[in-house]
């Protein structure tokens, strides 16, 4: 296999039954979401997609005939962080996985219907390779192999009213932040060097995204009040979010009387997670 190197696919924001309330939360913020989706696993979702990357909400809710499936193990929020694999499949993810100590269940195919921006159809699909998950806390994370990529990143579903072009920051917070970023480190076997952030955390690099570990205090100093993961375990808890310009974003933000505040030399946008069904969103000028 080619050197596996971290690049953020996409994330999962777990919704549990609320899909519909969901999808309009999103939307109010000014994302464009794809036409419901239903999953063979059981699942229901929308996407909201961006250049490198996307964000999904993923619930249940009704219009799926298939079997059910066993939910998202996690409270509602930021709960799944999903990698790419790059030039190898997931036979070979799953092997690596198996060498580093991290390998999850075998690897599992799955589908959904798509109906196109031009409304013609087709069957998105998917195989996935999970970590094993007893080393992640509050969620999941697993490899993602795209079959049918086009389906997915169509430029009509690319432009949101927001502005956001991609998701270039993931938070997780825990009370010893080098342990789980330990775990994201050696998962790329040497190929994703921990950086001390200077403040008790520490941070590597995931293509266009930037993965930071830090406390709860921290996260909670940065982007206001943040979910907690249980028993004080780790939990993704913001998302920081590229925009084309602040200025548009901030515009619609007041368009759409939005409860947002700046703060810092950097100037950024902030929703705060009770906002965004328990994510805090952070919005910057890339």
């Amino acid at each position: 296999m080619s050197v596996l190197t971290p690049v953020v696919d996409h994330v999962v924001i777990n919704v549990a039954d609320d899909l519909d309330n969901a999808a309009q939360v999103y939307q109010v913020l000014g994302f464009q979401l794809t036409p419901r989706g239903y999953h063979s696993l059981g699942t229901s979702n929308h996407l909201a997609i961006f250049g490198e990357n996307y964000l999904e909400l993923l619930g249940h809710k009704g219009g799926y005939t298939g079997r059910q499936g066993n939910g998202w193990p996690a409270q509602p929020g930021l709960s799944g962080l999903v990698w790419k694999t790059g030039g190898a499949d997931a036979d070979e993810i799953y092997r690596h996985l198996q060498r580093v100590g991290l390998a999850g269940a075998e690897p599992e195919y799955f589908y959904r219907p798509v109906t196109l921006p031009d409304d013609s159809q087709g069957e998105a699909r998917f195989r996935t390779v999970r970590l094993a998950p007893e080393r992640i806390n509050n969620g999941r994370s697993f490899f993602c192999q795209h079959l049918t990529p086009e389906l997915v990143w169509q430029a009509p579903w690319r432009a949101h009213p927001n502005g956001v072009t991609d998701i270039i920051g993931v938070a997780i917070a825990a009370q010893d932040p080098f342990l789980i970023a330990d775990v994201y480190s050696r998962l790329f076997d040497g190929n994703a060097p921990l950086h001390s952030d200077g403040a008790g955390g520490y941070w590597l690099c995931a293509g266009k995204t930037t993965l930071s570990f830090v406390t709860p205090l921290r996260a909670r100093d940065i982007y206001g009040p943040a979910a907690r993961g249980d028993n004080g375990a780790e939990r993704m808890v913001a998302l920081e979010l590229a925009v084309s310009s602040l200025a548009h974003t901030e515009k619609y933000f007041r368009r759409a009387r939005l409860a947002y505040r700046t703060e810092g030399q950097q100037r950024r946008l902030f929703i705060p997670a009770g906002e965004a069904f328990n994510v805090a969103l952070a919005f910057r000028e890339e």
